[in-house]
């Protein structure tokens, strides 16, 4: 059976960190040849079935989803995505992020970086120990398999696993 990952936000190229069989992206243009549906992830929902990837990746993507807005109503749109990002998942499936993080100055001086992400961000709110952002409306559990700095010393690598609900 064929493995299949998606890239979040991937411009004109979806990468592939797992080097999966099939390549599938979502960004705010469509491009069919490339397998690219169009989708503001701040906003809107992945695209997507249900438990239909083996990986989902994001490379200097999540810094750029508001944690919050109102519109007219309060969002928290990265605890969305990260809900979204559990759905598309199939279950072990693994999601890689790479985005620029406190304390690097990259981080913050793009003027489009409204989601500042930390080296405690996952493990503390989307993690199945913690899961402090369950009270922010998360639904998912992810184990954290590996969070290490990128030789630049500006992108967090994090990468998690979809895993069932702990039982207790």
């Amino acid at each position: 059976m064929a493995t299949k990952t998606l890239d979040l936000g991937c411009g004109d190229t979806p990468k592939n960190p797992f080097n999966m069989d099939e390549i599938y992206g979502v960004d705010i243009r469509k491009v069919p040849e490339k397998n690219i549906l169009k989708a503001d992830l701040a906003v809107e929902r992945i695209p997507f079935d249900s438990d239909m990837f083996d990986a989902v990746s994001a490379f200097d993507f999540i810094e750029h989803v508001p944690r919050i807005i109102y519109n007219p109503k309060r969002r928290f749109c990265f605890v969305e995505l990260m809900n979204e990002i559990y759905r598309v998942l199939k279950p072990g499936g693994r999601f890689f992020s790479f985005t620029p993080a406190f304390p690097a100055p990259a981080a913050w001086r793009d003027p489009t970086h409204v989601n500042i992400i930390t080296e405690e961000t996952f493990p503390l709110y989307f993690d199945n120990q913690n899961r402090l952002a369950s009270m922010y409306g998360f639904n998912g559990h992810f184990r954290i398999d590996e969070q290490s700095w990128h030789e630049n010393q500006i992108h967090l690598i994090t990468v998690m696993t979809k895993i069932p609900p702990l039982r207790g």
